[in-house]
């Protein structure tokens, strides 16, 4: 029977606190996740090892035997195990660390293929904490993963969606300001616990379309407004459509192309910090007359000779 580090599966260091812990499980559950990796041998065995070491480390009495066992784990090998590799032999007194004089029957006795079912825990596990006669504490179920997809206007205005998690509609409400990336927590959505342990969480990534108008940074936007060169040269205005709105600027005459602008409050919400919102900045881009008439050429050579352009 092999030592298992359960520190090594979990990547942190053997003084890490609860939260460190809990931290590493999700974001290594998350990775090797069925769902996420399906008819994935390797994931899967890497998923069942993730779960037998949060199981251990997130309770404070497992973890108290399993570092004390640790401890003694090298005199444990110097002993040798006893017949049919049954721990013992040697004088190492192996039922310290055993519950209910160990065993190697899988946790629970039975065949399943439920992860978070008790049946696939290591023999190593089961040896230290009981076999088929334990008494599993109760455990929170797994958490679920789901992505939602919203354009930049969805976010903008926020609202309620509805989306389908393993075969249930959930409906949720979208605070307006919501970013590209950002994960929302659902309590109690994910997998049933076990032996009277609360459900799991869902976890929803917000993912954000592209947008063909704007460039959004934090709380801030930016967009490009076309502006005519006869515009540009004698000023003027101009009408630009914002998610608040139309909103009608001045152009000053000589406008030089590349010129912003900036529009307090005419952004993007800041979010869940109700009526605050970021900047619209305006970048203007000169745009050339097209098919010249041989008058309008004539006037445009003109006025370069005046200028001494020509």
């Amino acid at each position: 029977m092999d030592y298992k580090d359960y520190y090594k599966i979990l990547g942190v260091e053997k003084n890490a606190t609860t939260d460190q812990i809990k931290k590493a499980y999700r974001k290594l559950a998350r990775q090797y996740h069925p769902d996420v990796n399906p008819n994935d041998p390797n994931a899967e065995r890497k998923f069942k090892e993730v779960n037998e070491a949060n199981e251990v480390l997130s309770d404070e009495e497992k973890r108290r035997k399993y570092d004390q066992l640790g401890a003694d784990w090298q005199r444990y090998q110097q002993a040798g195990a006893g017949r049919g590799g049954q721990p013992g032999g040697g004088g190492f007194d192996w039922s310290q660390y055993t519950q209910g004089g160990g065993g190697f029957e899988g946790f629970g006795g039975g065949g399943s293929n439920d992860p978070f079912g008790g049946a696939d825990f290591s023999d190593f596990f089961s040896s230290i904490f009981g076999g088929a006669g334990g008494s599993p504490r109760p455990a929170a179920g797994q958490d679920y993963q789901a992505e939602l997809e919203l354009t930049l206007e969805d976010a903008y205005q926020g609202g309620p969606r509805t989306l389908t998690v393993n075969g249930k509609k959930l409906r949720i409400n979208i605070q307006p300001g919501v970013e590209d990336g950002q994960t929302i927590r659902l309590r109690d959505q994910g997998a049933p616990g076990r032996n009277g342990g609360p459900s799991g969480s869902l976890y929803i990534t917000i993912r954000l379309q592209p947008d063909a108008r704007y460039t959004r940074t934090g709380a801030d936007l930016t967009m490009d407004v076309p502006v005519s060169i006869y515009k540009a040269l004698l000023g003027g205005e101009q009408v630009v459509d914002t998610f608040s709105g139309p909103v009608k600027i001045k152009i000053k005459p000589e406008t030089p192309n590349g010129t912003r602008l900036r529009l307090r409050g005419k952004g993007f919400p800041v979010y869940k910090q109700a009526g605050q919102f970021g900047d619209l900045y305006l970048r203007l881009t000169l745009t050339l007359p097209q098919n010249l008439t041989e008058e309008e050429k004539a006037l445009i050579q003109q006025l370069a000779t005046l200028r001494n352009e020509a």
